[in-house]
């Protein structure tokens, strides 16, 4: 029964830990992509004499960003492009480190 135990550990550690890099780029991205595009839509609804001068700083690293709802759509791309390279890099070091473990036998 002992041997048993380990096979089936062995299957949960090698199926079940592993996480698809692709899958977990493209939902992290979405996330990200909407997360600036609610706020700054947010933003835009709310008004005032100065719209959103903290959100305005993203049009430093995103080229063509605006506090207004083109710039939302622009930052929804920007956000979705990096949010699955930052996903995508987790998952794969992630999935990198359990391979290195499982490598070594160690539990």
């Amino acid at each position: 029964m002992a041997k048993d135990d380990k096979g089936v550990e062995q299957i949960v550690m090698t199926r079940l830990l592993r996480v698809s890099a692709a899958v977990h780029g493209i939902v992290t991205g979405v996330v990200v992509g909407l997360g600036i595009f609610i706020a700054t839509n947010w933003l835009v609804l709310k008004g005032g004499r100065v719209v959103g001068p903290h959100l305005a700083l993203l049009s430093q690293f995103f080229i063509g960003y605006r506090v207004s709802f083109v710039g939302s759509l622009i930052g929804f791309g920007y956000g979705c492009v990096l949010g699955f390279v930052v996903g995508y890099a987790i998952a794969w070091l992630y999935n990198h480190v359990l391979r290195l473990r499982g490598a070594h036998g160690s539990t």
